[in-house]
């Protein structure tokens, strides 16, 4: 693998960056199915081989491969830091951990999610004895029968989801690498799930044209959005299949979510109704992504483009501020255990809105 790099020439480049741009491109040799960026931290004086310079963090870059392989690239020069090996098959989707620690969970066609800890010296038991090893595999995670598609990490890191095209999809302990529970109540193949920023909703998104909002903690099923289909959007002499949906994630607030379909368009729902507050029609869609701040959508299309669309922007009320700060540290039981009146209850539970 190398990098190449080239200053940007002539017209709105040029002017846009003051001929200091550069286009960066990191040749990792297969095709690449997954993406996942994280800051990596400083490096410390007397490290021999730092990633980053000493005292600055940087940010990293993981890519998922064709032939299995994921390499670890540092964005701002280029250097490729980890070359991870493990996987049989293609490697489909990447997430770090929210918190910053070097943990970084991977899903594959070999069925299997794995979880790397990058750190330069990690133990991990044999026999008898611990070993260190210099940032590699150090949990398989089995229990899928269908290739894996999607992996989301909790923000507080306590929970992982996976999806596989299967009807449930799998809720996993990042502390003990164990099985929680199977979400069950999609009537299709499940291909994208993610969480809210407090970690208090999950939602999964499946081929049956519906979103299940769930409570990750007790399993219980809160809210179902369908995907009903609006023909006005549509072109009526195409065969749109309406069942097939893409892709679900949460807004950086926590009081939206975008969805994309094969019925072209992006919807993005309010937490309290059952409809869209808004759409766009687009072709080809598989993928979406909020801005970290909010206020704007990425959505990824089979044809090889991004686009991006303005979303609505809203100033959370004091209520959901509360809530949000409460459910970062407290888990649905300990919320029901509080010595606090059934409808408080009710609300910082996601019950009613």
């Amino acid at each position: 693998c190398k990098t190449s790099e080239r200053k940007s020439r002539g017209g709105k480049a040029e002017t846009w960056s003051r001929g200091a741009a550069k286009e960066k491109t990191l040749e990792c040799g297969q095709i690449v199915w997954g993406l996942a960026f994280s800051a990596w931290p400083a490096a410390e004086d007397g490290d021999s081989d730092p990633a980053c310079a000493v005292g600055l963090p940087c940010l990293v870059l993981a890519t998922g491969l064709n032939d299995g392989q994921i390499k670890v690239w540092e964005v701002q020069t280029g250097h490729l830091l980890f070359s991870l090996l493990g996987h049989q098959d293609v490697v489909r989707d990447l997430s770090f951990a929210p918190n910053g620690s070097p943990i970084l969970v991977s899903a594959s066609r070999d069925k299997t999610l794995r979880v790397w800890d990058l750190s330069r010296d990690v133990l991990f038991p044999s026999g008898d004895t611990f070993l260190l090893s210099p940032g590699r595999q150090v949990q398989v995670l089995s229990g899928h029968v269908q290739w894996v598609y999607c992996c989301s990490i909790s923000p507080d890191c306590s929970m992982l989801c996976s999806a596989a095209g299967e009807k449930s999809a799998l809720l996993w302990s990042m502390r003990s690498y164990t099985l929680i529970r199977r979400l069950e109540g999609h009537q299709s193949s499940v291909v994208s799930c993610d969480f809210s920023p407090d970690s208090a909703l999950l939602v999964t998104a499946s081929y049956d044209a519906c979103v299940i909002m769930w409570d990750p903690y007790t399993g219980e099923q809160l809210r179902t959005l369908r995907h009903v289909p609006l023909h006005s959007a549509l072109d009526s002499s195409s065969e749109i299949h309406t069942s097939s949906l893409r892709s679900v994630c949460f807004s950086p607030e926590g009081l939206y979510l975008a969805t994309v379909a094969d019925d072209r368009l992006l919807r993005i729902w309010a937490l309290e109704f059952r409809s869209p507050v808004a759409f766009a029609p687009m072709t080809n869609g598989l993928c979406c992504m909020y801005f970290p701040h909010g206020g704007f959508i990425a959505t990824g299309t089979r044809d090889g483009h991004v686009q991006f669309w303005t979303a609505p922007r809203v100033l959370s009320s004091l209520k959901h501020l509360c809530r949000k700060a409460l459910r970062t540290f407290l888990t649905t039981y300990q919320v029901l255990a509080l010595p606090i009146p059934r409808k408080l209850k009710e609300f910082l539970t996601y019950r009613t809105f």
